[in-house]
């Protein structure tokens, strides 16, 4: 093959791999997005289509709604590492790194699409496994240097940070422009921040239960409980 055929086909060989990248790329953003509005039983017509690419082009990436719905869950974690990592490394102080980790997971909207997908993937998987715990690593980090410095109260859990962020990120009810949601979203943080900080404990410690990651990940796995029981033993006994 001529050098010069050879040199071509090379390009063109990788301008489609930057192609298939950046389809690849779009689609985990549009599933996202997707998730939170419908759920993980979002029509993946709805993800191709808010990717900008044709249904053929979401099956080459995601042969199935199970890949699709792990992916998310691994591109999530691995970003929710890489920005938490990112944080500590690059704020002046904790505090700072911890408000700069939770207005870009509210951004990636993390706490709001992870719930959704972790239940329908298998969370034995090694790689999801290892995800999970360099994202729990890291932010654990930041919690442990922040109360280490005394800026961060010191009865606040890892478990109030995730669960701060999954109340936050579901978009509000009503009409509410997606811009509007997403500004009022970190107006509020702003506002949980200024009560997670050392100098708002005035001693009245916060009620249980304080929760980790790990007590989290542990309710995940459990089945849901039903909301309506009939109460048991002899309290049903004095039902009229």
């Amino acid at each position: 093959m001529p050098s010069e055929v050879r040199a071509t086909t090379v390009i063109r060989q990788r301008r489609l791999r930057a192609d298939a990248r950046r389809n690849r790329e779009r689609l985990l953003a549009a599933a996202r997005d997707a998730f939170v509005a419908h759920g993980a039983d979002a029509p993946l017509d709805d993800v191709a289509r808010r990717a900008g690419v044709g249904i053929a082009t979401l099956y080459r990436h995601f042969p199935d709604r199970r890949t699709l719905l792990r992916e998310v869950a691994l591109d999530l974690l691995g970003r929710s590492a890489d920005e938490a990592g990112a944080a500590l490394a690059e704020e002046a102080d904790a505090f700072g790194a911890l408000a700069r980790y939770m207005h870009r997971a509210l951004e990636l909207r993390i706490a709001a699409v992870l719930p959704e997908v972790v239940g329908r993937v298998q969370m034995d998987d090694e790689a999801l496994r290892a995800a999970r715990r360099a994202s729990v690593e890291r932010i654990d980090r930041i919690i442990a240097t922040a109360h280490g410095d005394g800026s961060l109260r010191p009865d606040v859990a890892s478990g109030d940070v995730g669960l701060l962020l999954v109340r936050l990120t579901r978009p509000l009810p009503g009409a509410f422009p997606a811009e509007v949601d997403n500004r009022l979203a970190h107006r509020h943080l702003d506002v949980l921040l200024d009560g997670l900080r050392s100098a708002a404990h005035r001693g009245a410690p916060l009620p249980d239960p304080a929760m980790t990651f790990d007590d989290l990940a542990n309710m995940s796995a459990q089945p849901p409980q039903p909301t309506g029981s009939q109460p048991s033993g002899d309290a049903r006994k004095e039902q009229p």
